[in-house]
């Protein structure tokens, strides 16, 4: 007979299934935070390394079509001046690697930096255990 736990059992797609944060609980985690949709204010996107400072106040609509043809984001929101990041064929975050690690964790946006603070469910994260 099995006998499977649910314990570590989340679903990136339904808060409602997400445990409650708590410090070094990323140290074992899969990472599927990363599997979220990512959203990119302009003004980061020279800190991120994928634009200058210029494009980003003299020449978007040029920046724009170089970030979309590079299939860096799919969409631009012009209101809030903000893009959602392309993501893998896996959901994955455009900027992970094989292993799961993010290769721009340094120069990461704000929206990466505030998870779990600030997201679909404050203070609760998708943890699934590698």
């Amino acid at each position: 007979m099995w006998v499977f736990s649910f314990k570590y059992m989340t679903d990136y797609t339904r808060p409602s299934t997400w445990r409650p944060y708590r410090k070094n609980l990323c140290d074992d985690c899969h990472g599927d935070c990363c599997r979220l949709p990512v959203e990119v204010h302009l003004d980061e996107l020279p800190a991120m390394g994928l634009a200058h400072e210029d494009e980003v106040t003299h020449d978007l609509k040029n920046l724009l079509k170089r970030l979309k043809k590079e299939g860096i984001y799919r969409i631009y929101d012009q209101k809030f001046r903000m893009l959602i990041l392309r993501q893998q064929s896996d959901d994955s975050c455009l900027f992970l690697d094989k292993n799961r690690r993010c290769t721009i964790y340094e120069k990461r946006p704000q929206t990466c930096r505030n998870f779990p603070k600030v997201g679909p469910r404050s203070n609760f994260c998708p943890y699934n255990r590698k």
